[in-house]
């Protein structure tokens, strides 16, 4: 099918399959951390076997992130991801049927198998649906399903656990999730092109030679470096926001359970709308390389807030300014789209893998990182301050190492 005459309301209807599938991935890969109590009671867990079981999901997550692309340049990707979120939702949904801790953790293997399409299938096909100018809203919003997903899980998993136990909450939500795939196969065309043809000479799905030594590329070198600290930042807020709220701010776990849902939800919201400020700025002739950069330095630089935040002795003031620094957010479109600009289109797919790839080394440092300074100052505010510090740190490697944003 040539997009060429697919309706404009048809590529955003894909966007919004794209932004629901990001949001049953989060809410899937999280609702273990809700759960653990419960099946730590049940499986006699200690602390040790509690941090092996939430960690196994990214062993397989990030070792798949740079195959998983590859997928994403090579295979058909109405197949590809629809195969990859039944994977996910199945091995969700059997999750609940576990019964030792083994297969527990070979089933949260198997989510991560599954879940490690999103980034880079999602942004691939962005690349194919939309012009370069148009790239940065829709790649915000998609990746903002994750974010949204964030919030919902704080809602929805705890009410389904006290009403239906982990068991059932897991087969449920990984039984419901498969509906997701019947507008997806409905939408979707069978074979897709790039919305300019004149940049690639065969549709998505059909083999062409990758060139491997675009990997060895300077530009995706300070993608993934910049890329590392963005996630840096963000791994702090996902992991350490909640327990900060409630052993330094005394606030309740409801009410820190609320505030961290509506930062992250800030944190979300402000992704598509980056990326629509650029997309209009260089619809109107403005420099795309500068525009970019610059809405991304702006956005880094609200991560300073959160050193302030930590600082104030005000509650009520540490919450407004954590609300500020999750504007990070209004850069993510506009990384994603920095990406796609830079890579030849025949391997967005693994150029985002290992972007992401990147990206979840910092998640597995983070935490680590903030642990260790919290075990030996007794404070959580050089944590906290450090991510601010390696966040603005990223802009050198996209200002200095990334170049021009190269045509298509």
């Amino acid at each position: 099918m040539d997009l060429l005459n697919v309706s404009n309301k048809r590529r955003w209807t894909i966007i919004s399959l794209l932004f629901t599938a990001s949001l049953i991935n989060y809410l899937d890969r999280a609702a273990i951390s809700f759960a653990l109590p419960l099946i730590s009671r049940d499986f006699h867990l200690t602390p040790e076997t509690k941090g092996l079981l939430l960690s196994s999901f990214f062993w397989s997550y990030a070792l798949m992130q740079i195959p998983i692309g590859w997928c994403a340049d090579r295979l058909n990707l109405r197949w590809l991801y629809a195969g990859a979120f039944a994977l996910w939702s199945l091995a969700q949904g059997l999750t609940g049927l576990a019964g030792s801790l083994t297969v527990l953790i070979g089933f949260r293997i198997l989510l991560g198998v599954g879940e490690s399409i999103y980034l880079p299938g999602g942004t691939k096909i962005v690349s194919l649906l939309f012009t370069r100018k148009d790239r940065g809203l829709p790649s915000g919003l998609f990746d903002f399903g994750t974010r949204t997903g964030l919030v919902l899980e704080g809602i929805l998993v705890p009410w389904l656990l006290i009403r239906y136990g982990w068991r059932h909450t897991f087969l449920l939500l990984g039984c419901a999730a498969l509906v997701w795939m019947v507008p997806w196969f409905w939408f979707f065309p069978r074979q897709l092109q790039p919305v300019n043809k004149a940049v690639a000479s065969a549709p998505s799905g059909i083999s062409s030679p990758i060139r491997w030594s675009a990997l060895l590329n300077r530009n995706l070198l300070g993608i993934c470096l910049g890329f590392f600290c963005f996630d840096y930042y963000w791994y702090v807020l996902v992991t350490w926001l909640p327990d900060y709220l409630v052993t330094v701010r005394r606030l309740s776990i409801v009410q820190a359970g609320f505030y961290a849902s509506l930062a992250f939800f800030t944190f979300g919201v402000a992704e598509p709308i980056g990326g629509w400020i650029a997309d209009n700025l260089i619809g109107r002739g403005w420099d795309e390389t500068g525009t970019r950069k610059g809405i991304v330095t702006a956005a880094f630089f609200m991560g300073l807030l959160l050193m302030t935040a930590v600082r104030t002795s005000d509650t009520r003031m540490a919450i407004g300014l954590l609300m500020g620094a999750s504007l990070v957010g209004l850069s993510t479109g506009n990384l994603l789209a920095i990406l796609q600009c830079c890579a030849p289109l025949e391997t967005v797919g693994i150029w985002t893998g290992a972007e992401n790839f990147a990206g979840n080394l910092a998640g597995i440092i983070a935490p680590l990182a903030v642990g260790v300074l919290i075990r030996r100052s007794g404070s959580y505010v050089p944590g906290f301050e450090l991510a601010s510090i390696v966040l603005l740190v990223g802009l050198l490697a996209y200002w200095f190492v990334v170049g021009e944003l190269s045509q298509d």
